[in-house]
């Protein structure tokens, strides 16, 4: 019984082991990263892992191959769900959102992306569990002149308050926040 019992640990901690050695291993292609914005009296902190183009096509149509195809779900990064947490209640290109955290998908499209927010946190990127949406807007994009080969977000101060910035390849979706 004790026997049975120490091989049952020894699986338990080799399983572990293992788990944390592929998570590192796939987090040194995608790195972690935090996107944080507070002076504007808007307090937003968004965590996520960031991607490489590795000379792909990141964003197009499904039958080209494209790594995020128009009209998909895409976690917006890479292994586990983005997360974006809002220290107080905001607009979101006019919706509101109550202060927390969700996770950020968004689907690409060739001139509007749609930005999703999800209560579901804490799961891998690819489980989306679209019967937990809490709101979804359509955001313009525009075109950047150089290549971003990293995925990167970012935010940008407007007088109206930020606009978050999505930004891989040559697009940029651009999602504004305003106060409450």
């Amino acid at each position: 019984m004790k026997k049975a019992l120490l091989i049952g640990l020894g699986i338990i901690v080799l399983g572990l082991i293992i788990f944390s050695g592929v998570r590192m291993y796939t987090k040194s292609f995608s790195p972690e990263a935090v996107a944080q914005i507070t002076k504007t009296g808007l307090g937003i902190n968004v965590k996520y892992s960031r991607p490489s183009k590795k000379g792909r096509l990141i964003f197009g149509r499904d039958q080209d191959n494209a790594l995020s195809p128009y009209g998909k779900v895409w976690r917006t990064g890479a292994n586990e769900a983005t997360l974006i947490e809002f220290q107080q209640d905001v607009l979101m290109l006019g919706q509101p959102v109550k202060a927390g955290t969700y996770s950020l998908y968004s689907v690409p499209g060739q001139s509007t992306w749609k930005i999703i927010l999800n209560a579901e946190t804490g799961q891998w990127g690819t489980e989306y569990n679209d019967g937990k949406n809490v709101l979804t807007v359509e955001v313009p994009i525009r075109i950047r002149h150089t290549v971003q080969e990293q995925f990167n977000i970012y935010f940008e101060e407007v007088p109206e308050g930020v606009n978050m910035i999505l930004s891989w390849d040559q697009t940029e979706a651009v999602v504004p926040f305003t106060h409450k």
